[in-house]
This record gives structure tokens, C-alpha cells and sequence, in this order.
């Protein structure tokens, strides 16, 4: 039996007009979906808080029972799902199929959550009792992207709806069905109420309005870290609560001791994975001195030997980029660099949306595409003769989001991941990972921490609520 109904997306009643839904790698449009105006994201807020109240006093084990059967829905449809995020988001199956597996472990993670302890029992100077109580925000605000779409929307939709709170999700445009549609008729089949789950595609003024949205005490933000700003900025002058997973240019450390082999396989993984449309995706790649030569002429051999095309109808690696858009910025940066000095080693040229995987050399601070997120498949890689040096290096970008380090002495390679800013950090592996049980986030330009996954979900969506009581009244001087 089908999950997903083309025909009921267009039924919809969205004021912002009718959207084509277009398999990336072809052209083709595979349907069409509503999107929201601001004037739909009022009046759905109003529906999610209408709601909410009874959701959040639903005792823990049913709402518990929702986010089970939802993380088994996401299996048992896995064929039908798997074929839409392929197609509509570029993704290549085994890519997709991760997707998948970790929607199900968020759910099953965020069904935890509705058991967890709720507070603590606190020592008062009077005769009181007094407590804490973390209680639902109330209606919580998801924007998400196109890249890894159905995670970064599930990661925060599972968690609210599971500690009590309702949800208005936009996901971007580009992948309205993997990355919203379908999350809604997942829960739809578990049993959650329509009302307590709101997908509303669409585009920066939809964003805005949900930002701005009384209704919406906290907003959850997947995407670049100028759309961030603008995100963060406006919630401020709101005083909203304002999650924010934004961009990065991690970097992969690869010291002296090295495996040259198993370095150059993360390496590969780390830049290449999903065409580098990847927050954490490795871009920049600095190498001891000692092996750059060999660790160069291996990265491009392995560059040059990845398949490139339509993820849907072909055994390929990479898939399309998403659009012309996001082709052309990764290509002026590409030529951008190469006209500065860096060396074109592997790639530089696309076929239609199909970009080849590419190596830049000789980079230094001022190549673009070392210097800047390229969010494509791009290496720039850069030799270092010290450890000292090597920090330095990894530690000299306004992000913070992920870092790996390769080496056989992987005490060593604590000590010196000590010594870089960053949220994430993998020894002996790239710098694309990610748990459904493990806080994710970056610092400074990279977002505002951990603020997904695991017990910092509890943080995240809801309030510390502190409460009193006493056998009589109070006796006061007035």
C-alpha cells in the first residue's frame, strides 16, 4: 500500500501558489505540491497550539507509542521513501538508506525522551516542597533543507512532538515531499493527530513569517550560516529561542603516522559523500608534508575513479547537485581558485547538474574554496610540517563544526584536537557522522551547539519550570 499520495498534495489549501516537484538528475517533474503563504503559517499555528494542550497532558507511554509505530513506518515503507529521496533530493540509494535508518533511531530515541525524567526535587529554606519541571514549549518552529532532508527535519519533529510540544515544519521547496510530505503522512499512519503536525513548504518569506509567528515560542534552524544570522537576529529581537545548525569547512588532519591508504578512502568519503552538499562535509584536507605527494596522487586517482550520474537509473557515487543555482556557485569557486594560483589536480567540469569530484593544490588563505564552504565536491588540500602548525591551520576559519583527525596515535590525536574549536571530533575517521543518540552542533559561524540529539533534545524543546508548595499561606512582613 502507497504511503504518499501525489493527488492530496495539490488538494491542500496553501495560499502561496502550486510548486513543481523535479527529479534533479532529469528534469522531470514528478508532481506538484501547495506552498505556504504567511498567512497559512498563522492560521496553522493557531491550529498546533489549539491542540497542543491535550497532546501535552496525553500520559507519556502513549505519546511514546506514536513515535514507535513512526519509526517502524519509516521501515516498512522504506522502498516507497527511498525512491522519493533518491529522486527528488539526488541522493544516491545507499545514502538514502541512511536517511532512513536514522529516522527510524530518531524516532525510537525520541519516544525515550516522553519517560525521561521530567525534574529534580530541590532543598528550599522554608517549609516547602520545591521542584523543577521541564514543561512542552508549546508549538515549535522547524526549518529545514534540502540536502539530508529527511533527517534534518525529523531530528527536531520527533523530539517536540515527543516531549509534548506541537510542530510547524517548512522544509525547503526544492524537497517538499522526503523532507515534509512524507514525515506528515508517516505520522498520519502512526496515529498523531493532524493538527499537532504542520508541513508547509516553502520559501524565505514562509521562513520569516514562522519566525516572526507569536504563536512560536522556539524555532529549530538547519541551513547557511547567512540564512542563520537572519534567523537568529530576528528571533532575538523577539526573545525567541532560536536552534541554529548552520554551515561549516571542516577539516581533515592527517599527521606523519598516518595509514596512507585508509587516510585517503576518509578522505575521499569526507569530500565526496553526497556530492558535498554536506554541512560537515570535509573542505579542507591538510597533510603532513612527508606524504602529500603520494596522498595527492591517490586522492585524485580515487577522484577520477568515481562514477557521476542518475542516482535512480544508474550504479553511481555521486549524484546531480540540486540545482543550477548551487552548480554555479561551486564552479566560480573552482575557477575562482584555480585563477588565483590553485592547482586544478582532479575534476573542475560538470555535465549538466552532474559536477565531477575535484582536487585542488597549492591552496593557501587566500584560495576561495579552501577559504570558504563550498557545499560541493571539492578537496583543497594543504601541506603542514608541524603539529603546531597543523592547529593552527585547522583552527583558522570562522567555523566550527567538525573535525578529523588520521593517525596511529590517537592519543595524539586528542591532544591536538584539543587544541581546535569545533563541536565534533572523529579520530581515525572524516568528518561526516552523525547519531541519532549523540548531541550534534558547532560553534561560532557553525550554529549555537548541540542542540540536536540525545539529552540536549531535552533542553532544546522545552522549559525549566521551578514550582513550590505549602500546607498553609505563606506568613509575610506586608
Amino acid at each position: 500500500m502507497s504511503l504518499l499520495d501525489p493527488k492530496a498534495w495539490q488538494s491542500r489549501t496553501l495560499a502561496g501558489g502550486e510548486s513543481d516537484v523535479v527529479e534533479p538528475a532529469t528534469g522531470e517533474v514528478l508532481g506538484r505540491v501547495t506552498l505556504a503563504a504567511p498567512e497559512d503559517i498563522a492560521a496553522a499555528a493557531r491550529s498546533a497550539a489549539a491542540a497542543q494542550a491535550a497532546w501535552s497532558r496525553t500520559p507519556h507511554f502513549v505519546r511514546a507509542a506514536v513515535l514507535r509505530r513512526a519509526g517502524d513506518l519509516f521501515t516498512a515503507h522504506a522502498d516507497e521513501l527511498r525512491e522519493w529521496i533518491v529522486r527528488e533530493s539526488g541522493s544516491i540509494p545507499g545514502k538514502a538508506d541512511f536517511e532512513l535508518h536514522v529516522a527510524a533511531q530518531e524516532c525510537y530515541e525520541a519516544a525515550a525522551l516522553a519517560s525521561r525524567p521530567a525534574g529534580e526535587v530541590l532543598p528550599s529554606e522554608d517549609e516547602r516542597l520545591s521542584y523543577t519541571r521541564r514543561v512542552p514549549v508549546g508549538v515549535v518552529g522547524v526549518i529545514a533543507p534540502f540536502n539530508a532532508p529527511l533527517i534534518l527535519s525529523i531530528r527536531s519533529v520527533a523530539p517536540a512532538l515527543a516531549l509534548g510540544n506541537a510542530v510547524l515544519l517548512k522544509p525547503d521547496p526544492r524537497t517538499a515531499v522526503c523532507g515534509g510530505l512524507a514525515l506528515a503522512a508517516v505520522f498520519a499512519e502512526a496515529g498523531l493527530d493532524e493538527h499537532l503536525l504542520h508541513v508547509l513548504p516553502g520559501g524565505a518569506e514562509a521562513g520569516q513569517a514562522l519566525v516572526a509567528e507569536p504563536r512560536v515560542p522556539v524555532i529549530s534552524f538547519t541551513g547557511s550560516t547567512a540564512a542563520g544570522r537572519a534567523v537568529g537576529e530576528a528571533a532575538g529581537r523577539l526573545l525567541k529561542r532560536a536552534h541554529l545548525e548552520l554551515g561549516g569547512n571542516s577539516a581533515l588532519v592527517v599527521l606523519e603516522d598516518a595509514d596512507l591508504e585508509g587516510a585517503v578512502a576518509q578522505a575521499s568519503w569526507g569530500s565526496f559523500f553526497h556530492q558535498g552538499q554536506i554541512c560537515m562535509t570535509t573542505g579542507r584536507h591538510l597533510v603532513h608534508a612527508s606524504l602529500l605527494d603520494e596522498y595527492v596522487e591517490r586522492l585524485v586517482a580515487k577522484a577520477d575513479a568515481l562514477a557521476v550520474g542518475d542516482p535512480h537509473r544508474e550504479q553511481v557515487h555521486l549524484g546531480p547537485i540540486i540545482d543550477r543555482g548551487q552548480l554555479g556557485k561551486i564552479h566560480r569557486l573552482v575557477e575562482s581558485s584555480t585563477a588565483g594560483g590553485a592547482k586544478l589536480a582532479a575534476g573542475g567540469t560538470h555535465r549538466d547538474l552532474f559536477y565531477r569530484p575535484t582536487v585542488l593544490t597549492d591552496v593557501d588563505d587566500h584560495t576561495p574554496a579552501y577559504t570558504e564552504e563550498v557545499f560541493g565536491p571539492v578537496a583543497p588540500v594543504r601541506s603542514f610540517e608541524t603539529l603546531d602548525e597543523a592547529a593552527a591551520l585547522a583552527a583558522d576559519s570562522p567555523y566550527g563544526l567538525s573535525l578529523g583527525i588520521v593517525t596511529r596515535d590517537t592519543a595524539r590525536g586528542l591532544e591536538l584536537a584539543d587544541r581546535i574549536p569545533t563541536g565534533i571530533v572523529h579520530i581515525n575517521d572524516q568528518t561526516v557522522n552523525d547519531e541519532a543518540v549523540a548531541p550534534f552542533g558547532g560553534i561560532a559561524a557553525s550554529g549555537t551547539g548541540a542542540r540536536f540529539g540525545g539529552g540536549a533534545n531535552l533542553e532544546a524543546f522545552t522549559e525549566l519550570r521551578w514550582t513550590t508548595v505549602r500546607h498553609e499561606p505563606a506568613g509575610h512582613p506586608f
